[in-house]
């Protein structure tokens, strides 16, 4: 779907999240917007996972909030339809089959079949190398039949971002994509997420480590108790400004 860059992709009006008495999110109002990359950062308990739940179809915003794709209200929102509409998660195990191979990781649950209902391997192959290859995968080590085991770290989180943008996916959500990964690791996956954005994909990025969140961004949306406490372009503003940033409502979150 052709979509001008002013057209958010997904808008959250009014959107709030109970569990019993406590507020997970609480009146949140946010656009994303085609070929940007969001920061979406917070402490633990501020509501990142709930918030993507939401984006993502699997949890429902409480009674008053709306849902708003490509400028319609939707009802009813779910995973399938969150997954119709081009919305795709990473999720931070990244739910990888390590024995299988790359092309049948990037297929999994979503195989291809010829007319007689068999998988066709030769076309899954294919696919997954001109996929991987478009978001800038070139591991010395790999082709599409190398098992997921004999990866590295980014390379796996690599292969994640191929099957979730395998289906005309226009907004990705990472959740921690460089947690416990050594520097060059996280490396690669910055690398990939910014071919993300060159092939005119949106990303939420949710990180605890504030430089690979100001390495990445476009923008920053900080949550803090259920709420966004900041929301604006990254700009000229520095990793030092930006940690002193994320420092200062920490600290006004304790008084």
């Amino acid at each position: 779907m052709n979509q001008s860059a002013d057209t958010p992709i997904v808008s959250l009006h009014n959107v709030s999240k109970s569990f019993g008495r406590v507020f997970a999110l609480e009146g949140i109002n946010l656009d994303f917007y085609p070929g940007q990359i969001v920061s979406l950062v917070g402490d633990n308990g501020a509501g990142k996972s709930t918030l993507t739940k939401i984006i993502s179809g699997t949890e429902d915003p409480d009674s008053g909030g709306e849902i708003i794709i490509d400028n319609e209200k939707v009802g009813k929102w779910s995973a399938a339809r969150a997954r119709n509409r081009g919305i795709e998660t990473v999720h931070q195990n990244r739910a990888l089959s390590e024995q299988q191979s790359i092309y049948a990781n990037v297929f999994l649950g979503r195989e291809k079949t010829n007319r007689f209902g068999f998988v066709s391997r030769k076309a899954e192959i294919a696919e997954t190398e001109a996929l991987m290859r478009k978001i800038g995968y070139t591991s010395k080590v790999w082709n599409p039949t190398s098992t997921v085991n004999k990866l590295s770290g980014g390379e796996r989180q690599g292969v994640a971002i191929s099957r979730a943008i395998l289906f005309e996916s226009r907004l990705v959500m990472l959740d921690e994509p460089t947690t416990a990964m050594a520097l060059s690791e996280a490396a690669e996956v910055i690398e990939f997420i910014r071919d993300l954005k060159k092939a005119g994909k949106s990303v939420i990025f949710i990180s605890h480590n504030p430089w690979d969140a100001h390495m990445v961004a476009d923008r920053f949306v900080i949550l803090e108790r259920g709420k966004v406490v900041y929301d604006a372009p990254k700009g000229d503003m520095s990793a030092d400004d930006f940690i002193a940033l994320l420092h200062k409502f920490a600290k006004k979150d304790q008084l």
